[in-house]
């Protein structure tokens, strides 16, 4: 009776932890984030506990993962609509490589070495640091890499200026201008920085989406 106990709750879990995983819109692994793979790891410990408790009642790991669920989609709905929780419990991009140079010092800061490096360069089939002119760690741990041209001549990365209405100070620093420039740029589109969703410049201009055509 036990050994049918389990093989229901195995099977019970399974299809409800499926059903839950395409609620929360997760597709792999590779694409969890911070809050997605906590939510993960307490719903494989709810359930692996409930497997092994039969005596208690199955709604009391339903009920549990059902409130995960709801708290991550809450969580998810917010982060679409606040950048700083974004950046505070997703991170964001750091770039690693800048015109075939390694940043060693970005690197520090994420704790990223020079092994980590290398070996996501060779999962790329890359065999040396100077086929590269830029290289984004995403927050997933995903190393991005932008490859140079046949000519090995250099690009303008359209590094993103202001994101949901906020300056990217970084971005700013790298392309060698500041927040006076940019808002006398938007000036003359008769636009304030909080108008705008995203921008990016390349070459000499500057390139943008309207929160208003959202």
């Amino acid at each position: 009776m036990e050994l049918l106990t389990i093989v229901f709750r195995t099977t019970f879990f399974y299809f409800f932890i499926v059903l839950a995983y395409r609620i929360m819109g997760k597709r792999e692994i590779g694409q969890l984030g911070i809050i997605d793979l906590i939510v993960s790891i307490l719903i494989a410990e709810l359930v692996a506990i409930s497997i092994e408790n039969i005596k208690d009642s199955i709604f009391f790991t339903v009920i549990p993962i059902i409130l995960l669920v709801v708290l991550e989609l809450s969580l998810a709905f917010i982060s679409i609509k606040s950048r700083t929780f974004r950046t505070v419990f997703g991170g964001k991009p750091s770039l690693i490589i800048v015109n075939g140079t390694v940043n060693y010092k970005e690197m520090v800061r994420q704790r990223y070495s020079m092994d980590d490096l290398l070996l996501s360069l060779r999962q790329n089939s890359i065999k040396s640091i100077d086929e590269i002119e830029y290289a984004f760690l995403e927050p997933n741990g995903k190393l991005s890499i932008f490859k140079y041209n046949l000519f090995k001549t250099k690009s303008n990365y359209p590094m993103p200026i202001i994101v949901d209405g906020e300056i990217q100070d970084k971005a700013l620093n790298y392309i060698k201008k500041d927040k006076h420039w940019l808002k006398e740029e938007l000036k003359k589109k008769n636009l304030n920085v909080e108008d705008v969703f995203y921008a990016f410049k390349k070459k000499s201009q500057i390139f943008l989406i309207k929160k208003s055509n959202l």
